[in-house]
């Protein structure tokens, strides 16, 4: 009887220290996921309210660094490389910290997005890229603090922040004609040597070998450099296409290739079905 009550206290504990109260965060946490030309960017914030507070000069000190929002600092992340107000920007993730002023604004991107807040110590070296932005007065406040993207053209975007009767906006340049004229290349110049190795090892999976054998074929001849994967798939598809004394040529090729690129496994793959096949 003892030890039940035991285990009954034990679980009501347990219980009791997992269960956790929901209630609505004063910050809301938001992100916002947007395409900007061909560019993906997605934007995590906390966004706190007025609440009847003087927010710019006040809540907000005027020229200190404020990590845009509340909690963790808000982040930003690119797909492609960007530029910002002018300034080359490398895809990834950055945090985002900003000096309000009275006229102008600070936005600095900064490489170390895990900082609950400001970092303690402030590197200069991780800043990828800053601009200096002027401070547009809004007639009308904004209760919540918001960041949004608005004037979408082809090739960029303008990244706004607003809070209380305050707006700055950032100018965002993104690399749609470069993206989009490799894309044209790449699609006119046909399937490329990875394309064709892997609908080759698709048709040998489902023994349409005349099929794979076309396609390996291809692979082989318009890979730049060879590799030892290329030949090793050929020799095992001209294996199945009765081609003895091709499975052998290629398995020779991919057994040296693979020798010199030290893939142990590869070398002994090659060996075994050299055997198999009564190389000399």
């Amino acid at each position: 009887m003892k030890k039940i009550i035991l285990f009954v206290s034990v679980a009501l504990l347990s219980f009791a220290i997992q269960a956790q109260v929901k209630a609505p965060q004063p910050s809301p946490s938001a992100k916002i996921e947007q395409v900007i030309g061909l560019t993906d960017v997605s934007v995590s914030y906390a966004r706190p309210s007025m609440k009847g507070r003087t927010i710019f000069g006040n809540l907000v000190p005027f020229d200190k660094l404020w990590r845009t929002g509340a909690n963790k600092n808000t982040e930003i992340t690119f797909s492609e490389d960007v530029k910002v107000e002018g300034k080359e920007l490398k895809k990834g993730t950055y945090a985002v910290f900003t000096k309000p002023g009275k006229e102008n604004w600070e936005v600095i991107f900064y490489t170390d997005n895990t900082n609950w807040g400001i970092p303690k110590e402030w590197d200069e070296a991780k800043v990828a890229a800053k601009a200096t932005v002027k401070v547009n007065k809004i007639p009308m406040n904004v209760e919540t603090f918001t960041i949004m993207f608005s004037d979408f053209t082809m090739n960029g975007a303008t990244l706004n922040f607003l809070w209380e009767n305050t707006e700055a906006a950032v100018k965002i340049e993104v690399p749609t004609k470069e993206t989009t004229l490799a894309s044209i290349e790449a699609v006119m110049a046909g399937p490329s040597a990875n394309d064709h190795y892997k609908a080759a090892v698709f048709y040998k999976e489902i023994e349409e070998y005349t099929k794979a054998k076309e396609h390996i074929d291809k692979a082989v001849a318009s890979s730049k450099e060879p590799a030892f994967w290329y030949h090793r798939q050929q020799s095992l598809i001209y294996a199945k296409t009765g081609d003895k004394d091709g499975a052998i040529k290629a398995a020779k090729t991919s057994l040296t290739l693979a020798e010199k690129a030290g893939n142990a496994d590869y070398v002994k793959m090659n060996k075994d079905s050299l055997a198999e096949w009564g190389a000399k």
